[in-house]
């Protein structure tokens, strides 16, 4: 483990190319959505890393719009059969899923860590 870094860029942007939000180098995903144990460049450990179902949440609702969207306006313009567009509709969604978890899912990481984020606790009310 080296001495703490500054960042060199902005955490967001480290979180959207899956790399760690300090130092902006190390790997953040030890596998396709598995979270590394820590920075291999920098050594933050990465246990403050608890996206949940947030990423999950928010690329649902975006693929789902573009994609109902793309169906209704496939069968109002072109009145497709409904195998025709399932045919198009279907593997886009696997597409657009696939491609936007892994940075979504970077991005809410490195935004927990950017603002300190952490797990609410009852002695800390007021």
């Amino acid at each position: 483990m080296t001495e703490p870094v500054e960042p060199t860029s902005s955490p967001l942007l480290a979180g959207l190319r899956g790399r760690c939000p300090r130092c902006g180098e190390g790997r953040l995903f030890d596998g396709y959505l598995a979270v590394a144990p820590a920075c291999d460049r920098c050594g933050l450990d990465y246990g403050f890393a608890d996206s949940g179902d947030g990423p999950a949440v928010f690329i649902m609702m975006i693929v789902g719009f573009f994609t109902v969207g793309l169906a209704l306006w496939l069968d109002a313009s072109f009145a497709w059969s409904l195998p025709a567009i399932a045919g198009v509709v279907v593997p886009l969604v696997f597409l657009l899923v696939l491609g936007l978890l892994r940075p979504a899912k970077g991005l809410m990481i490195a935004a927990q860590w950017h603002n300190k984020a952490e797990q609410g606790r009852p002695e800390d009310r007021p």
